[in-house]
């Protein structure tokens, strides 16, 4: 099985705030995300990260890349420590490979869903999680295909043809290739994103 995801900010604290994540801290946080991606990705499965996996005090967030299974390719997102390749981008990207990843991908990839070409990329067309538009010169060329990407959060789940596959828009949970498949077959569309599977029950 192929999976998908983006966007997990492990170790971000703010970002429960930003995107009204159901946790009460980061450590609650990680612990639910990593959780949640084991319960439904195998040993032998392959997993697409579109970006910002860590954040926080990155010695201590990143390391929990490990504890995820599959197999772990990572498109680089603007929060990922070798996005920026003259910020120590070579130790960098050793790190990240230690960490767990099989391999780092800078700008876009072409893949296939279900016979249908995509790209693979953290941002979007267009659209942001703000609501200006930032690194324009990183985004990718729309040319008629389909885009896998992160970044937007919990703006939306698939917009025209573009789906965001991050944390925030599926339950906190990576989204297998036939759930993809199925919005590719359906058109372009407009759904909103899923809640999360975990709500922090309020205080008695």
């Amino acid at each position: 099985m192929r999976w998908f995801t983006a966007d997990l900010h492990l170790g971000h604290t703010n970002v429960i705030g930003y995107t009204d994540r159901p946790f009460a801290d980061a450590a609650e946080m990680d612990e639910a995300l990593v959780r949640a991606w084991n319960e439904v990705v195998d040993v032998g499965d392959e997993v697409w990260v579109l970006g910002d996996v860590a954040m926080g005090r990155i010695a201590e967030t990143l390391p929990n890349v490990a504890r995820l299974v599959g197999t772990k390719h990572l498109v680089l997102g603007n929060h990922d420590r070798p996005f920026d390749a003259g910020r120590r981008g070579e130790e960098w990207t050793d790190r990240y490979l230690d960490a767990g990843f099989a391999e780092l991908h800078h700008g876009s990839v072409e893949l296939e869903v279900a016979g249908t070409p995509v790209l693979l990329c953290h941002f979007p067309y267009r659209g942001d999680s703000g609501t200006v538009d930032r690194y324009l010169d990183q985004r990718p060329l729309d040319d008629g295909r389909w885009l896998l990407h992160g970044h937007v959060h919990e703006k939306w789940r698939q917009h025209d043809r573009m789906v965001n596959v991050g944390v925030d828009a599926w339950s906190g949970r990576p989204v297998a290739e036939p759930d993809l498949a199925a919005l590719i077959a359906a058109g372009p569309d407009d759904p909103s994103p899923l809640p999360w599977a975990q709500r922090r029950q309020p205080a008695t």
